[in-house]
C-alpha cells in the first residue's frame, strides 16, 4: 500500500475546533475542516484585498500541490490527477470518455451510491449501453458477486470500495484482475476510503478512481479528484477541456490557441477555474490534503478500528444488529448498525440526533464514522443514549 510520512504526534484532537455542543460521529458525511484549513482559508480571503500581491506563478502552485498530496496518498503520479468538486465529475469523464458499441455492458451493484446510477442510466439511452445492476448473494456484495455477473459484453465495472451504507470493503484487487483479463475496465469510487486507509492504484488494480474531497480528505463541499491509469489517458476520446491544461499555459504571456491540445495529462479533466489561490475550496483542499498525508491514512484506520471495534463490543445486543462486517479487514473506516426493525431503527437515530450524537441513518443502517478528535468517551457516550 501507498505510504504517507506519519507524525509521532499522538493528541490530535487539538487539530481541531472542540465541537462543543454534540458528539460528532459522522465524518464519513461531512468532515470538521482542521484548524489549519480554517487559517489558511481566512488568510486567502484576506489576500483578496490586495490581488496584486500576488504573481501569475499563483494560479499553478496550489493545484500542484494538491495533485502531490493525493498522488502520496494513493501511490499514483501527480500527471494521472484531476482535481474536480466531487466524485461525479471523475464519472462523468470516464462515461464521455471511453468509446461504446450497443450492447456494452456496465455492472454495479444494488445500493449503490447515487452517483453510480446517475452516470450510467443516461448513457443507456445515449450510447446504447445497458447497466447490469448486481444483488448480493449474502449480506455484503463481494467480488464473487460480480464475477459471476460478468459475460464478454462487460465493458466496465464501476462501484464502491467501501459501501456508504454498511461499509462492506470490496476485493478490488480479484474484480480488476477479472475485468482485465476480458478487457474490461475498473472504476472505483473511492469516496469512503481514501485518507482513512493505506490505499495504493497498483495494488487495487483499478483504472480509474473517483473521489469526493469533503470526507476524509477533511476538504470543503464541493471537491474532490479523479484518477487516470497513465497509458488510458491519451486513449480516451477527445472533448472539451479546462485551457489550463494546455502546454505552456504557466505563461500567460505566450499562450496560443491556434491550435489547441491538452497536455497528456488527467489535468485535462479539471474543474474549470480550479486553479488559483483565490479558489477558496481549493486553497482548503491544499492544506487539508497535506495534513491528511502527514497524520498517514494508516494513522486513521488503527485510530477507527479501535473505537468501532469497542462500538460492536458494547452494542446492546437484545436490542442492536451489526450492519457491516465484524472482521476489521472487511470493513471501511467506519461502522453501521441497526436496531431490530425498520420503524426501531428510525426511532433510535432520531433519539440519537435530539440527544447530539451526530450520526447517519443509511438505508435502514445506522453509521459510525469517527475520526481522530474523536475518543472513547464519545462512543461511551453513544452507547448510553442507545440503552438508556
Amino acid at each position: 500500500m501507498a505510504t504517507a510520512t506519519t507524525s509521532v504526534h499522538t493528541d490530535w484532537r487539538q487539530e481541531w475546533f472542540e465541537i462543543e455542543d454534540a458528539t460528532y460521529l459522522n465524518l464519513a458525511s461531512q468532515s470538521p475542516m482542521p484548524r489549519a484549513t480554517i487559517r489558511a482559508v481566512q488568510a486567502a480571503i484576506e489576500a483578496m484585498k490586495y490581488p496584486h500581491h500576488k504573481s501569475d506563478s499563483t494560479f499553478f502552485e496550489v493545484p500542484d500541490r494538491i495533485r502531490a498530496s493525493i498522488a502520496k496518498l494513493i501511490g499514483g503520479k501527480p500527471e494521472e490527477i484531476a482535481i474536480t468538486t466531487g466524485a461525479s465529475n471523475g464519472m462523468a469523464a470516464v462515461a464521455y470518455g471511453l468509446s461504446w458499441n450497443p450492447g456494452d455492458e456496465v455492472i454495479t451493484s444494488k445500493g449503490e451510491f447515487p452517483l453510480q446510477y446517475a452516470t450510467w442510466r443516461p448513457m443507456e439511452e445515449r450510447e446504447g449501453l445497458k447497466l447490469k445492476v448486481v444483488s448480493p448473494r449474502e449480506h455484503f456484495i463481494t467480488a464473487d458477486d460480480l464475477l459471476a455477473a460478468m459475460t464478454p459484453k462487460t465493458r466496465v465495472v464501476s462501484v464502491s470500495l467501501v459501501r456508504f451504507d454498511d461499509g462492506s470493503l470490496l476485493d478490488a484487487a480479484r474484480v480488476a484482475a477479472a475485468c482485465h483479463a476480458q478487457g474490461a475496465l475498473l472504476v472505483l469510487d473511492i469516496s469512503q476510503s481514501c485518507g482513512a486507509m493505506p490505499l495504493d492504484v497498483q495494488q487495487l488494480g483499478a483504472d480509474f478512481m473517483v473521489c469526493a474531497g469533503y470526507k476524509w480528505l477533511l476538504g470543503p463541499f464541493g471537491t474532490g479528484f479523479f484518477w487516470a491509469k497513465s497509458d488510458l489517458i491519451a486513449k480516451m476520446r477527445p472533448g472539451p477541456f479546462y485551457w489550463m491544461a494546455v502546454p505552456g499555459s504557466h505563461n500567460f504571456s505566450s499562450l496560443s490557441f491556434d491550435d489547441p491540445k491538452p497536455e497528456v495529462a488527467a489535468k485535462r479533466w479539471d474543474t474549470a477555474e480550479s486553479a488559483s489561490y483565490f479558489n477558496l475550496n481549493l486553497v482548503a483542499m491544499d492544506v487539508s490534503t497535506d495534513f491528511v498525508a502527514r497524520v498517514g491514512p494508516a494513522t486513521v484506520a488503527a485510530h477507527n478500528r479501535k473505537l468501532i471495534d469497542l462500538m460492536y463490543e458494547r452494542l446492546p445486543k437484545d436490542r442492536c444488529v451489526p450492519a457491516s462486517p465484524l472482521e476489521a479487514d472487511r470493513r471501511g473506516p467506519y461502522g453501521c448498525f441497526a436496531a431490530r426493525t425498520k420503524e426501531k431503527t428510525l426511532a433510535l437515530y432520531q433519539k440519537l440526533r435530539e440527544e447530539n450524537v451526530i450520526v447517519s441513518l443509511r438505508e435502514g443502517n445506522i453509521r459510525v464514522s469517527p475520526h481522530l478528535y474523536n475518543t472513547e468517551r464519545d462512543i461511551d457516550r453513544l452507547i448510553s443514549v442507545i440503552t438508556t
